[in-house]
């Protein structure tokens, strides 16, 4: 479904990623890992065309990303949750939930993409008339996951949907992300907790200094101590992981 290969990037002359490649298949969760500074944010925001990129490739479904600006991604069947949130704090969660339909968008998807807002998250609904801005961290979490399935995506980046969360928010949207998934939309996940992203995904992808330093399945990452060499960068690349 999507392909990234040899990705170089970064901000104006400052290069963050380098030769980056991964694969997120249909129906797949995927991870990204790393420690603080990695570029696993810079990773996805250069997928949703945010961060500029210097050489390689970024294929969904068929179509070049990395030739496409920003706004036109939606239109493609890919939608990304930034870090944060991100809402606007002064708009209504209705009027939220409206933008991420996006411009133009027909009665019909906006009434299909509420009704699935609701259906994942019923809060977002007795909400629906409130600022975004003064709902809680958990709340607003829900509300931009929501959001960014208005689009109606097959892809879905979600750039650290648990910070600041309590446990009991944290499992509503862990349990959200796994519907989302069961519905058939891919999830492109970054997270920090390295249990609970394997434990969540399918695959994952290790990140340090902007480079991919091990990949597999998670089932199989999760044993022994090849992620935690990756973190400490201690992993040997010469020998297999």
């Amino acid at each position: 479904m999507l392909e990234v290969k040899g990705l170089d990037a970064g901000y104006g002359s400052h290069q963050v990623l380098w030769n980056v490649s991964l694969r997120v298949a249909d129906g797949d969760i995927v991870a990204l890992l790393g420690p603080n500074g990695s570029g696993k944010s810079s990773l996805m925001n250069s997928i949703s065309r945010l961060v500029d990129r210097f050489a390689g490739t970024i294929v969904f479904d068929g179509v070049a990303l990395h030739e496409l600006p920003a706004y036109r991604l939606p239109r493609t069947g890919l939608s990304h949750v930034l870090e944060r949130h991100r809402l606007f704090p002064q708009m209504t969660v209705l009027e939220n939930l409206q933008l991420g339909a996006g411009p133009g968008a027909p009665r019909a998807k906006i009434a299909r993409g509420l009704e699935k807002a609701y259906g994942l998250f019923p809060r977002l609904r007795e909400r629906g008339r409130q600022m975004a801005g003064s709902m809680s961290g958990g709340e607003q979490q829900m509300c931009a996951i929501a959001r960014g399935l208005m689009s109606e995506p097959r892809l879905l980046l979600v750039d650290e949907p648990f910070i600041g969360l309590s446990p009991h928010m944290r499992e509503e949207v862990e349990a959200a992300l796994h519907r989302i998934n069961s519905e058939g939309v891919a999830i492109l996940l970054i997270e920090q907790n390295v249990a609970v992203s394997l434990a969540m995904s399918h695959r994952a992808y290790i990140l340090r200094d902007g480079r991919v330093v091990l990949e597999g399945m998670s089932s199989e990452l999760a044993v022994g101590d090849a992620v935690q060499q990756a973190f400490l960068g201690r992993l040997d690349l010469s020998k297999p992981a």
